[in-house]
């Protein structure tokens, strides 16, 4: 039983190692979290957490969720993380497209200098999908700008219903999918857990 096991992880670790050698490519990446599972923001600012740990630079602009109290960015920003945040907070509470679109195309600008800033290893556009679909963001401008980035910069791009052309440019897609949440139950969204 110990020698078949031995052999299995041996075996394994041969096929980690090889992909690991021939991974010869070194270049910022583009990464995309959708679906409609929860997570994909904890997932994207877990990454800025991590970029932070290693010493590298990270930003992020926020679409949709306003100057509400924000737990990822009361921490990151204490460790030099920028963050824009669209004033307007969340669409279904405005319903003013006028205004929204202008809140949108406000923040955007941040986004794009942060784009094109080769001094920020890490761009979080959180939400940035929703602003896509709804067409406050012209897609073709928004993936110029993916586009043109330096090198090395990764981009994390969150929010349900992901433009397939940005799934399809993009280097590391997921997608959460919802089994079962809490709120679904009728518990009550949490500080500190939830946002």
């Amino acid at each position: 039983m110990s020698d078949r096991h031995q052999q299995r992880q041996q075996r394994l670790k041969e096929q980690v190692d090889a992909r690991i050698k021939a991974a010869t490519e070194s270049r910022g990446i583009l990464m995309v979290f959708t679906g409609n599972g929860k997570g994909k923001t904890t997932a994207a600012f877990g990454t800025a957490l991590r970029a932070c740990g290693h010493g590298k630079k990270a930003a992020a602009v926020q679409f949709i969720k306003g100057e509400w109290a924000n737990g990822e960015r009361n921490l990151l920003a204490q460790h030099g993380v920028e963050f824009q945040v669209m004033a307007t907070g969340f669409t279904w509470d405005t319903q003013n497209r006028e205004t929204d679109t202008l809140a949108c195309q406000q923040v955007w600008q941040h986004a794009k200098r942060m784009l094109a800033d080769e001094q920020v290893d890490l761009v979080i556009l959180d939400e940035i999908t929703y602003m896509v679909s709804m067409n406050y963001l012209d897609l073709d401008e928004l993936v110029s700008a993916l586009q043109q980035r330096p090198r090395q910069q990764s981009v994390i791009i969150t929010g349900r219903g992901c433009h397939r052309t940005l799934q399809e440019i993009a280097d590391t897609v997921t997608e959460m999918r919802p089994v079962k949440h809490a709120f679904d139950a009728g518990i009550q969204a949490q500080q500190g857990i939830d946002w």
